[in-house]
């Protein structure tokens, strides 16, 4: 079918979008605000399935004790619309951001120079809103495409509680399109990093400093030692990357510290300098109950995801779309993570960055270019109704 109309019918939607933008901008989804991100969802899943898909939702997993955070667990939820032919493809986006519900930064502010200001403006309201449009429009031009709309609570916090449903449906479908931001320039980001999280927690013996400073055992003396160790491991030329922060030990100044730990992060650019780095972390820790006893936990959950044939081919149909609509698409590699890393080491060919433009993301300065509302919408929907004519 002809895509013109598709192109017509995205452009006459210009207010709605930057209105939709607006209502989920001022509904406050970061920390783990429970209320709102299940709003959020609604107001998303009812018009799809008005369309005639159906949503279904999948309980959450807790994250490992080490990290907390199990108090609620969010779910995740996966809209489906059967079309008549065509790949499979999975559209995934996340209704959590990383700014305080109740902090000062709440509302959509438009500025003069086309760009707009808020809360997950760009990461990722705007994802959500051009592909709900998409939809929708594809549905308005009569379009029969096989899409899923995925949708978790968790991105921000690593996609510990949904990751194996995102797995779950990855596996059940043939191609994917995650909902994060373009890159600095515009780019599409077709290779990323893997990273992971871990904790070191060291006991010691606490003893008064100036009566029985020989009968202690620092604890953050040994952390100390172990931070040292920790900063000869990063070789930033083979993104081999080790960052350690926070850090806590001791509560007093006259008293041994008996209890320290240290919380980091890592990435690497392909599995095996993952398998490197873990090894090297899990030398750190001791056997048995000597004292000081060094316990170290580790969760590398965002594989890399490396650049794969099957990746270009739908990033270069992606930049082909864009071509015809008069935008530019580059591509590009970058060390941060999404749900695009899960989603392609589950075995689907995955581009991660057809979302909105702008920039400050988990900033309060955090932007939009609005004119990429229309643009990249435009870009999603013709994008979907290519794959499913291939």
């Amino acid at each position: 079918m002809s895509e013109q109309p598709l192109i017509e019918a995205i452009a006459a939607r210009r207010d709605r979008l930057l209105d939709d933008l607006r209502w989920h901008v001022e509904t406050p989804t970061g920390g783990g605000n429970t209320e709102a991100i299940e709003r959020s969802r609604a107001a998303i899943t009812d018009r799809l399935d008005a369309l005639g898909a159906a949503t279904s939702t999948m309980p959450g997993d807790p994250r490992p004790d080490w990290m907390g955070g199990n108090d609620t667990i969010p779910v995740s939820s996966l809209t489906t619309r059967a079309g008549v032919r065509g790949p499979r493809v999975l559209v995934a986006g996340h209704l959590d951001t990383v700014h305080d519900p109740e902090g000062p930064f709440q509302k959509l502010e438009i500025r003069d120079d086309g760009t707009a200001t808020g809360p997950g403006c760009v990461d990722m309201k705007g994802g959500l809103v051009i592909a709900s449009h998409a939809l929708e429009a594809l549905h308005e031009v009569g379009a029969s495409v096989n899409w899923s709309f995925f949708l978790n609570a968790d991105e921000e916090t690593g996609t510990y509680h949904s990751d194996a449903a995102l797995r779950k449906a990855s596996a059940e479908h043939d191609l994917g399109i995650a909902l994060e931001p373009a890159l600095a320039g515009g780019e599409l980001a077709i290779e990323r990093a893997g990273s992971g999280q871990f904790m070191i927690e060291i006991d010691g013996k606490s003893a008064h400093v100036g009566r029985a400073f020989t009968e202690g055992v620092s604890a953050v003396t040994r952390l100390g030692e172990l931070l040292v160790a920790c900063g000869s491991m990063p070789e930033p030329e083979r993104g081999k990357i080790v960052n350690v922060g926070p850090i806590s030990g001791g509560n007093a100044t006259n008293a041994v510290p008996d209890h320290a730990q240290a919380w980091g992060n890592v990435r690497f650019p392909e599995p095996g300098v993952g398998e490197e780095l873990g090894r090297e972390l899990d030398v750190l820790a001791t056997a048995g109950d000597a004292l000081p006893r060094v316990r170290v936990y580790r969760s590398f959950n965002r594989p890399a995801k490396p650049r794969l044939p099957s990746t270009d081919k739908l990033a270069n149909t992606a930049r082909a779309v864009a071509e015809s609509l008069g935008q530019s698409l580059p591509f590009a590699k970058t060390g941060g993570v999404c749900d695009g890393n899960i989603m392609q080491d589950a075995g689907l060919p995955t581009i991660d960055t057809l979302g909105v433009r702008g920039g400050g993301l988990h900033t309060p300065d955090e932007w939009i270019e609005l004119a990429s509302l229309v643009e990249r919408c435009q870009l999603l929907a013709v994008l979907l109704l290519r794959l499913s004519q291939q």
